[in-house]
């Protein structure tokens, strides 16, 4: 990614405040879509609709892709449906869609009434209807299609006329006469078999294919396990609707992972640095909200164990110890848990197996965690037995709950096809400061009244 120093983007505005039109083409020749993009997030918005204006269209469309969508959209705003029209008509029909998703009903429709290309119209318009958290949604109907009684001779033909308007050749698709997906045609075979009778005879066959509804975290983990730079996606009998390339997949799992980060970092909706004060307050406030709630929850958790903290004062040096740990041991779980569920090495028919497993990391870190304090506080508080035991049975008993917590939350979530990123966040760390504070208390009640 290119740099732009304080003296070159002061260069470029003193070209725009000066309408140089030749010397702002030859400054953005020089340059790659990224990093125009790039550029363009350096300006403001009318500046930047200053230097849009003189790309060429081919090239004002991979800009846009280009922008991260909050200064795509800014710059679209600025647009008429025509001139927004005029860029998808170089755009792939996946891509398209990712722009016409950002604008409104009323905007997607004239904006749609002024595409040239009615096939292409129309392919967005299909696209459209499917949910873009899965396959259809991602997809693009840009590829190279043949049927596999065709000879080699008239393949060749065929899929010359194909590539035409295409950018990216990456598979050659082979479908019968119903349209449904049959194998792969290498392109090696089209130069080693130039004269073979049918195209069936040297194609591959049974091909890794994903269906239109599989989620975008499914298609990933298939593309890598395949090592594949695109993947075909077909309807529930077979027929082929489209491809999905690596590129466009990466894009969505940075995206994911970006909102992953963001839920278990206790953010309600996805925000970066250069969002308004306003954005990023709505964003942060609830979580925030809920964790005073626990707060004070805590404190008449406190407000019944008063008397025992005036008469036992060291009992809440070891109050912070209680919940740091619940809160550590749950979000640790939790992160495994959430991390094996995201790159494809735990399934929800896993549940009971994991489960048992964590009881059995849990009753080991536990054991550890609890000896460790015992022996310092029997060192530390030789007349405070009661203390000693009180917090020693606190921590096993914390421990065990978060991480059986950590193990089951995330696993009830994907159940019930919710975010298990949720799990790693403040909703673990809240509920094990709570909890843990119950069982400290209950705990120290207990072993105080007999050792009093």
């Amino acid at each position: 990614m290119k740099e732009y120093t304080e003296e070159y983007l002061e260069h470029i505005r003193r070209i725009i405040s000066e309408d140089r039109t030749d010397d702002a083409r030859a400054e953005l020749e020089s340059l790659h879509p990224a990093d125009i993009a790039e550029l363009y997030q350096n300006l403001d918005i009318d500046e930047a609709e200053y230097l849009y204006r003189l790309l060429d269209p081919e090239t004002a469309a991979d800009v846009l892709m280009e922008l991260d969508e909050d200064e795509r959209l800014k710059l679209l705003e600025a647009m008429t449906p025509e001139k927004i029209a005029q860029q998808i008509d170089h755009l792939d029909t996946d891509d398209a869609v990712d722009l016409i998703q950002q604008l409104d009903e009323d905007d997607r429709d004239e904006i749609l009434s002024h595409i040239d290309d009615v096939e292409q119209a129309g392919d967005i318009i299909d696209l459209l209807k499917y949910d873009e958290d899965t396959a259809g949604g991602l997809m693009g109907t840009e590829m190279l299609v043949a049927n596999e009684n065709w000879s080699m001779p008239e393949t060749i033909k065929q899929l010359r006329l194909q590539a035409e308007d295409m950018d990216e050749i990456y598979y050659v698709y082979v479908v019968d006469d119903d349209n449904k997906l049959k194998g792969i045609l290498p392109l090696k075979e089209l130069i080693t078999h130039p004269s073979v009778s049918k195209i069936k005879h040297v194609m591959e066959n049974e091909p890794v294919a994903v269906k239109v509804d599989t989620p975008i975290d499914e298609v990933a983990l298939e593309i890598e396990k395949y090592d594949l730079v695109a993947i075909p996606v077909v309807d529930s009998i077979g027929r082929l609707l489209g491809r999905i390339t690596v590129d466009d997949v990466m894009d969505e799992v940075r995206e994911s992972s970006e909102r992953d980060y963001q839920l278990a970092s206790g953010l309600s909706s996805d925000v970066d640095a250069e969002d308004t004060i306003f954005k990023q307050v709505k964003a942060r406030i609830p979580w925030l909200m809920i964790g005073i709630c626990s707060g004070i929850m805590a404190s008449l958790i406190l407000g019944t164990f008063e008397s025992k903290l005036q008469a036992v004062a060291a009992l809440a040096l070891f109050i912070p110890i209680i919940g740091g740990t619940g809160g550590n041991v749950g979000v640790q779980s939790s992160a495994i848990v959430v991390q094996s569920l995201a790159n494809g090495t735990l399934e929800l028919k896993q549940f009971s197996r994991q489960l048992g497993k964590e009881v059995l990391v849990g009753l080991l870190n536990g054991t550890i965690i609890a000896a460790v304090v015992f022996l310092y506080n029997l060192i530390m508080l030789p007349g405070d037995f009661a203390v000693t035991i009180s917090v020693a049975v606190s921590l096993f008993i914390v421990t065990m709950f978060a991480t059986i917590l950590g193990t089951v939350v995330p696993l009830t979530l994907e159940r019930l096809h919710i975010n298990p990123a949720l799990a790693t966040g403040p909703f673990i760390q809240i509920s094990n400061d709570l909890v843990g504070l119950m069982i400290y208390v209950w705990v120290s009640t207990y072993f105080l009244s007999i050792f009093s």
